[in-house]
């Protein structure tokens, strides 16, 4: 895939939706390409955290045992929280139909970060609105 196709794709996100082609235009190169047939497990819960994904094509499935917690779709991203610490996977990902994915790995993602360090905005961002939703389901559950 082209360069200037990653940089639509990562700009199509909602995660870097705001961040500058320019600089979009250095990530795009950290995206790899990886398929995964459908039931194939993409990482469990437990494991060390060192990658984001985000899906072209298909169907993912987070899941905590066989609690579904999640499906996602095209354009969605999971595995964010792996970018910013090395802690382990709290949950499984699982292709729920055959994926076309790219994949950012932590380290040269850290690299880009400290030279443009607005390209974890976006990832701050989505992981405060995941926050926020989950205090909300809490609170609505405990009242």
């Amino acid at each position: 895939m082209l360069l200037f196709e990653k940089v639509l794709i990562l700009k199509s996100l909602a995660i870097f939706s705001e961040t500058p082609e320019t600089i979009l235009s250095e990530l795009a190169p950290l995206m790899k390409e990886e398929e995964a047939e459908g039931g194939s497990v993409l990482f469990n819960d437990g494991d060390i955290g060192d990658c984001m994904y985000i899906i072209y094509k298909g169907e993912v499935k987070i899941h905590k045992g066989s609690t579904t917690l999640a499906i996602l779709k095209e354009k969605e991203v999971f595995g964010e929280l792996s970018l910013l610490d090395s802690e382990t996977r709290s949950a499984s990902a699982t292709a729920n139909t055959d994926c076309f994915l790219f994949k950012i790995d932590q380290e040269p993602f850290y690299e880009l970060v400290e030279t443009r360090p607005e390209v974890a905005k976006g990832i701050i961002k989505i992981l405060c609105q995941r926050l926020r939703a989950q205090n909300e389901k809490a609170v609505a559950s405990a009242g």
